[in-house]
């Protein structure tokens, strides 16, 4: 099975991803309050007004108090001169790695939530996709970048 070795994401993405719920919970929740008035013109049962409630509750409690705290204990990223080594999951472990050879270029992104809390992301583009690695202090994340970016030429130029 896969070990937890390897860096930990920052814990403010716990904050972060507990923000991005609420507000997805809060979309969810306005649709779920239109289907609940919906439902009270047409008479239907009390018992489908506490079903919706029901879902939004776990909903919230899932996606804003349990899922994020969950997500961050499992990131782990480790650079090397060779390979990217990238493993996350909340319910199954996923694991991937990326050969330097292979990476194409690499981005820093911020959103406004992450430029908040002084976090960035790498995204690694290789020719079949997109890989991130999210919720890095932003200073951390710039060196990173600029070391895959030297590591990523030094294997072209061996290749060569």
């Amino acid at each position: 099975m896969l070990d937890n070795s390897g860096k930990p994401i920052s814990e403010k993405a716990i904050t972060v991803w507990r923000w991005t719920g609420a507000l997805g919970a809060l979309v969810s929740g306005a649709v779920i309050v239109g289907m609940a008035w919906i439902l009270a013109r047409f008479h239907a049962p009390k018992w489908c007004l506490g079903m919706l409630a029901g879902i939004w509750l776990i909903e919230v409690v899932l996606g804003v108090g349990w899922v994020p705290v969950l997500r961050q204990r499992r990131w782990r990223y480790a650079i090397r001169e060779e390979e990217i080594d990238i493993q996350r999951g909340v319910w199954s472990t996923k694991r991937t790695l990326i050969p330097m050879t292979r990476v194409q270029y690499v981005d820093v992104r911020q959103g406004p939530l992450l430029k908040r809390y002084g976090l960035a992301s790498i995204a690694v583009f290789t020719a079949a996709a997109a890989h991130e690695i999210p919720a890095l202090p932003a200073d951390e994340a710039e060196q990173l970048c600029r070391l895959i970016a030297e590591w990523a030429k030094v294997a072209d130029d061996n290749d060569a």
